[in-house]
């Protein structure tokens, strides 16, 4: 893992901080404190990036709809065949949320 490398005090401060924030609105706050916004974009990218790849998308698909370079594709893609699994646990969470908020928007429907 190349983030075993950073350990220490101040990255372990970094993520308990991230893992502080309750909601959307403390995140969209916390990073436009913490980032800039072509920081935030390049991150919300490489996220984007993998879920396409994982969808099947073809690297021209995904470099028009992203922007993103062949480099930072290949990246990506290389984290994902080769890294820790963390974008797929990411996007698998992500997808699960987006199901369940739908469920219960649709119960609330037909109530």
């Amino acid at each position: 893992m190349q983030i075993d490398k950073l350990r220490g005090r101040e990255l372990d401060q970094l993520f308990k901080a991230i893992l502080s924030l309750r909601d959307l609105e403390e995140c969209y706050r916390f990073f436009d404190d913490l980032c800039t916004v072509n920081e935030i974009q390049a991150l919300a990218q490489r996220l984007e990036v993998a879920r396409m790849l994982r969808e099947g998308y073809t690297y021209h698909k995904i470099e028009t709809e992203t922007g993103a370079s062949t480099a930072t594709i290949s990246r990506v893609k290389r984290c994902l065949n080769y890294g820790n699994d963390a974008y797929a646990m990411a996007l698998d969470r992500i997808k699960e949320e987006q199901q369940q908020e739908e469920k219960e928007a649709n119960e609330a429907v037909t109530d």
